[in-house]
């Protein structure tokens, strides 16, 4: 069920409107409709339904956060949008129970989501956001958006009007440079790790293949092909631009870098420092899993059982330094050792990249917002405690961000752990009140001589008389 969104209506204004329907906006979308007296609120996503890294549901991938870190649990447990509700609707309650399952599949993490969006009111697929103003006028800001057909074409033209507006975007899939042109080019066996389900047949069938990226989805594609290959032909090849397939922080305490204490104290140091710090923290999140290292070192001893090694080659250190096709239908890649200083080439029939994501650009889309931006001394957005955009005092309207301020931050910005508590913030800066207290202390940890408590969050601009949702 979708809510409507009324059109060119200056007298109904919505007190938010949402760009983008990922987990953040979902999560954010989910807590709004809990709060007391009704907010009215719009979500727009371009793409004609929900979908979450559809790519990378690997049978048996786990997410690397507990099921508890849903849309809305650690903002609000009693939420008729928590994941144990979403099991009690489909009357699985006491099979997950059985289960003793901390860590659920991806599949079952996207699953959910999309039973959240196929009931929550006041989201609208199929809609491309294509601009945003402010319009002194009215003191509200213009969304202008393009409605898309099931076949991405064009259908109608359509504005919202709003006294917030959240951005939630997310990020887009990372290619290096010396292989864009070739993962840009049609019918060349290069592809991002996102799309790696939807050429898994061909990879499993192709005489060699080479993944490159050191992170979680890469171990995750080299063990799935691994275990899809026959042993002693398995003609796999690793490659990793760190020095060691390095294990993700998993520790009790170093997991309080992804709580709110972490955020704000964060959030308090000076800008240089936060600068360095971050680049310095890649293994809280850049890491392995433990238990896929494991799985993979023991699939690759089990071929070792009846003699012979593994035709897998696993090399950290390496960088890609150019590539190009051979012939037509293989690629080549010329390499680095960076500890070595030596250089060799690697022919391959199918690269896998598995080297992240950065964030989505969204300058053009904020271009009507650029007289009254605030940016930082390298031309970054700023961004205060409560996720808003400073802006120039005569806007008198808000606009957050969400998962595009781990330069203000810190790496707990993409994490699901942190994207309950972050919605509530916003919500509780939006209506100037306070409908989802928040913990004052949520780590052991003090990160700084004095500890950062949770400040008082007072609104900008006029407050909000909360509207029935229609």
């Amino acid at each position: 069920m979708t809510g409507s969104t009324p059109r060119n209506d200056h007298d109904h204004p919505h007190d938010l409107v949402g760009i983008g329907i990922g987990p953040f906006n979902l999560s954010l979308a989910a807590l709004a409709h809990g709060v007391p007296g009704g907010l009215a609120t719009a979500f727009y996503e371009q793409r004609p339904a929900f979908h979450w890294h559809p790519g990378l549901l690997i049978d048996g991938a786990t997410l690397q956060v507990p099921f508890l870190a849903d849309l809305v649990t650690l903002a609000d447990p009693a939420s008729p949008w928590t994941f144990l509700n979403y099991l009690r609707s489909l009357d699985r309650l006491y099979p997950f129970y059985f289960s003793e399952t901390f860590h659920i599949q991806r599949a079952e993490y996207d699953a959910y989501c999309r039973w959240v969006s196929d009931h929550l009111p006041g989201l609208h697929f199929g809609h491309q956001v294509d601009s945003v103003r402010w319009s002194p006028e009215r003191a509200l800001f213009e969304v202008d958006f393009t409605q898309i057909d099931t076949h991405g074409a064009a259908e109608a033209l359509g504005r919202a009007y709003a006294r917030n507006v959240v951005l939630g975007v997310g990020t887009e899939p990372y290619v290096p440079e010396p292989l864009r042109p070739l993962a840009d080019a049609p019918g060349v066996p290069v592809h991002h790790s996102a799309d790696y389900l939807a050429h898994r047949d061909r990879l499993i069938t192709a005489d060699h293949v080479t993944i490159v990226g050191s992170g979680q989805s890469g171990a995750e594609i080299f063990l799935d092909l691994l275990r899809a290959r026959p042993a002693g032909a398995e003609r796999l090849h690793w490659l990793t631009r760190t020095e060691a397939l390095a294990p993700m922080e998993y520790s009790k305490l170093g997991l309080e870098h992804f709580t709110p204490d972490y955020t704000r104290y964060f959030h308090a140091l000076p800008e240089p420092v936060r600068n360095e710090l971050v680049p310095r923290q890649w293994q809280l999140h850049k890491g392995i899993d433990t238990d896929t290292l494991a799985a993979i070192h023991a699939e690759l001893y089990r071929r070792t059982l009846h003699g012979g090694w593994p035709d897998a080659v696993i090399t950290p250190g390496v960088r890609v330094r150019t590539a190009g096709r051979v012939a037509t239908t293989k690629v080549e890649l010329h390499l680095e050792h960076t500890q070595q200083a030596s250089r060799t080439r690697l022919t391959t029939d199918a690269v896998v990249l598995a080297t992240g994501y950065r964030e989505r650009p969204v300058d053009r889309m904020l271009s009507g917002l650029d007289p009254y931006l605030r940016h930082d001394s390298t031309g970054r957005p700023r961004i205060d405690h409560a996720y808003r955009l400073i802006l120039d005092e005569s806007v008198t309207g808000n606009v957050y961000v969400q998962n595009a301020e781990k330069h203000t931050h810190g790496v707990g910005a993409p994490d699901l752990g942190l994207a309950a508590w972050r919605s509530a913030t916003i919500l509780n800066s939006l209506t100037g009140k306070e409908p989802y207290p928040l913990p004052r202390r949520t780590a052991f940890t003090s990160f700084g001589l004095e500890q950062q408590e949770a400040p008082r969050i007072p609104a900008q601009g006029p407050e909000l008389t909360p509207l029935t949702q229609d």
